[in-house]
């Protein structure tokens, strides 16, 4: 795919995440309607990972409406949320005003980040969580964190894991808990997936406008290749099979307040630790 229709797929997501805002910031999922708790968007390892974020210069990419953002800003990191979307960056700004944190918040493509960011770099970069997905081209990415990053600085990548992307229902509900089967491929390089839906992962009323948007799979050995290509280094990689919110009704709540599903226990999220 040439590099002129990537970035006209990209405008299509970028105009539709624009057309999903509104709906999020209505959603119960979000949940801004009551105080901010952005923490409940992190798993426990997440911050042994990370470890102490005070005085650290963080930059969270493809933020949308910027709530993890302010968890980091609360924990003490100088942020820097990145989003393509002007609807979620207006957003974002408005949610870290109100919670009281200091966070900026900058509206650029991924792509574009080193230009628009100008000279800053950062000791942390950040992202996931249905991030990667959006992105057409791994290693040109990739090559952005490098540049962005500090001698000695570090990524972390918490996404889905393409296990979970991979999964689908049975059509047909039958009798009993709902089958999931491989549907999807967990491999990236079958071009993008086109999906033209009028109602987003949340609750809350239907998508006005552009609903057509573009996915790229990407199996964890193109990220990992990706960023060793670009001269990083892979210090470690977790997988759970835990998610922050039940993505189908038979999964069960534990004790943590996230969500598994039944035996056998698969990876749902991963998460990638890798220095500069």
């Amino acid at each position: 795919m040439s590099t002129d229709e990537q970035a006209r797929l990209m405008r299509a997501n970028q105009a539709n995440w624009d057309a999903r805002t509104p709906v999020h910031l209505a959603s119960r999922f979000y949940g801004l309607a009551q105080d901010l708790d952005p923490e409940r968007w992190f798993a426990p390892f997440e911050w042994a990972d990370l470890g102490d974020l005070t005085g650290r210069d963080l930059l969270h990419l493809q933020c949308h409406l910027g709530t993890e953002t302010v968890a980091f800003a609360r924990r003490g990191a100088r942020a820097v949320g990145l989003d393509f979307s002007a609807a979620s960056v207006e957003a974002a700004r408005a949610i870290a005003g109100k919670a009281g944190a200091e966070v900026t918040y900058v509206e650029a493509n991924v792509y574009d980040a080193v230009s628009a960011l100008g000279p800053a770099r950062f000791d942390v970069v950040y992202t996931g969580k249905g991030a990667l997905c959006y992105l057409p081209d791994l290693p040109r990415w990739a090559g952005v964190v490098a540049e962005l990053l500090r001698p000695g600085g570090l990524l972390y990548i918490v996404e889905f894991h393409p296990l979970l992307n991979s999964l689908g229902p049975k059509p047909a509900p039958g009798e009993g808990p709902e089958l999931l089967l491989l549907r999807h491929d967990y491999l990236g390089g079958g071009g993008p997936v086109h999906r033209d839906a009028t109602h987003t992962y949340t609750d809350g009323p239907a998508v006005e406008g552009a609903t057509d948007s573009y996915e790229w799979m990407h199996g964890i050995g193109e990220v990992v290749t990706a960023l060793t290509d670009a001269g990083l280094t892979v210090r470690q990689l977790r997988e759970s099979d835990e998610l922050p919110w039940q993505r189908w009704p038979h999964m069960v709540r534990t004790d943590s307040g996230w969500w598994r599903l039944p035996e056998p226990r698969i990876p749902l999220l991963y998460g990638l630790l890798a220095t500069h």
